[in-house]
């Protein structure tokens, strides 16, 4: 396991941060033996924590033309037919995973493909299962022309801890299953909408791997790995 890139800056100073006061402590409060080891212990688990936030796991990466793969890891807490309203404007089927503090942060394409559309939308910054963080938070929309022929839509959305997008894709680039497309800092979700005939692979609670769980699978007219 690596750290990831988005995270090294931050640790760096976070680090030098603690070490110094730590070592003022010690320096000028020499007597309150209790009290520094007890911040200098509060100091390495704050550490640690902010490193694990920011961890980069190896992968063995599942791809397949027509299964969607998840993006993130975490727990689906939606699945559901909504109106989608920014880039089809007609109903699709809505996959939310939502991605706590101690969950790997990193964002995966789900799919491979074309990016047709890419938008950076400012905004708030409700609660990540708040109905209305979709469409109200900081967010990313991508929209995917699949190789398997259906386009996919996915989006990353920031939360209450979540305070910044960051994102590797552009319009008209050409993305590969699996490979890294962002990352949320701190965490939080990531929606996915995709044709009403799509085959969900996956239920409500259930956790979910970036880049190995099978979340659903498209409509083709070609054989598919589970069948045709």
């Amino acid at each position: 396991m690596k750290i990831h890139k988005e995270g090294r800056r931050i640790l760096f100073f976070t680090l030098l941060a603690l070490l110094a006061l730590n070592l003022l402590l010690f320096q000028f409060n020499a007597r309150a033996v209790t009290f520094n080891r007890i911040f200098a212990g509060a100091s390495v688990i704050a550490f640690l924590l902010l490193l694990q936030f920011f961890r980069s796991p190896f992968r063995n990466l599942l791809t397949h033309e027509d299964l969607l793969i998840a993006p993130a890891d975490g727990k689906v807490v939606v699945i559901e037919d909504v109106h989608e309203p920014e880039y089809f404007d007609d109903m699709r089927k809505q996959i939310s995973i939502f991605m706590s503090p101690i969950n790997v942060h990193i964002t995966r394409n789900p799919i491979s493909g074309i990016v047709r559309y890419f938008k950076y939308h400012p905004g708030n910054y409700l609660v990540a299962w708040h109905p209305k963080s979709s469409t109200k938070n900081e967010r990313t929309t991508v929209v995917v022309q699949s190789e398997a022929g259906p386009m996919v839509l996915f989006r990353q959305i920031a939360g209450a801890m979540a305070r910044r997008i960051v994102w590797y894709v552009n319009e008209g680039d050409e993305v590969s299953q699996g490979e890294e497309f962002g990352f949320i800092k701190f965490g939080s979700r990531v929606d996915l909408f995709v044709p009403l005939d799509t085959e969900v692979k996956v239920q409500i609670g259930e956790k979910v791997k970036g880049g190995q769980t099978v979340i659903a699978q498209l409509k083709t007219n070609q054989g598919t790995l589970f069948g045709s």
